[in-house]
């Protein structure tokens, strides 16, 4: 496929982007082996960049990230795209605000997806983030775009950009790659304070009207804010 100059600078920026941002997954512990991958939406076109399946973190290279179309057809690439290709881009068909999806086998999370059960809303850090539990989907095989689906049916209209896919592990979306990355690693964060939490007895769940204030204080006012003086 022949893109214009603009979509190939475009494409550039995010297979640097998304390469450097896979390391974030080992800093924070969040994969092993060649498990795990992020994408990106590249803006102003109908492609996404994906991780190559199989390939060690340490042989990364902005080059060797995958560019597919929003179907999972490469469109540009030196690999096989992820084996989870086909879940991120019905995500990226069916949600088009979503700029970035992360998937992760983080150990805490994972578990409670074994579990088959939501991580509840105990802790304000939760609140900040997630603004609600965050949930379970279905169980789906991996190689087509079922985990897509469950993905999509679970998180629309929900304030969570995680997902626990039953028996499978973590899926997270975001504004971009980096948005979404940062949901995978509070998501494993939360989820080991919470079961440390259980082990000493029942953990209660923080009141809706406390869980919406501290989403909406964090979302909207916490941090450094563009037109403020102070």
């Amino acid at each position: 496929m022949t893109l214009p100059p603009e979509a190939a600078a475009a494409i550039e920026r995010v297979r640097r982007d998304v390469c450097t941002l896979h390391a974030e997954l080992l800093r924070w512990n969040l994969v092993t082996w060649t498990s795990g991958n992020i994408s990106a939406r590249v803006p102003g076109t109908d492609l996404i960049v994906i991780k190559p399946s199989g390939v060690a973190y340490d042989d990364l290279t902005p080059r060797s990230m995958v560019v597919c179309d929003l179907y999972g057809e490469v469109v540009d690439g030196e690999h096989a795209p992820s084996s989870d290709t086909g879940a991120h881009a019905y995500v990226y068909r069916d949600m088009p605000e979503v700029g970035g999806v992360v998937h992760t086998h983080s150990p805490y999370a994972t578990a409670w997806a074994a579990r088959n059960e939501p991580i509840p809303c105990a802790i304000t850090a939760m609140a900040d983030e997630f603004g609600a539990d965050i949930p379970v989907g279905p169980f789906a095989l991996i190689g087509g775009d079922d985990i897509g689906k469950g993905i999509v049916a679970t998180l629309t209209g929900h304030r969570s950009p995680a997902v626990l896919m039953r028996s499978h592990g973590v899926f997270t979306i975001g504004k971009d790659a980096k948005a979404a990355v940062k949901a995978a690693v509070m998501c494993e964060d939360v989820a080991r304070t919470v079961h440390l939490a259980r082990q000493h007895g029942p953990v209660e769940r923080l009141p809706q009207e406390h869980i919406d204030a501290l989403y909406d204080r964090y979302q909207n006012v916490y941090g450094q804010r563009k037109g403020t003086d102070s």
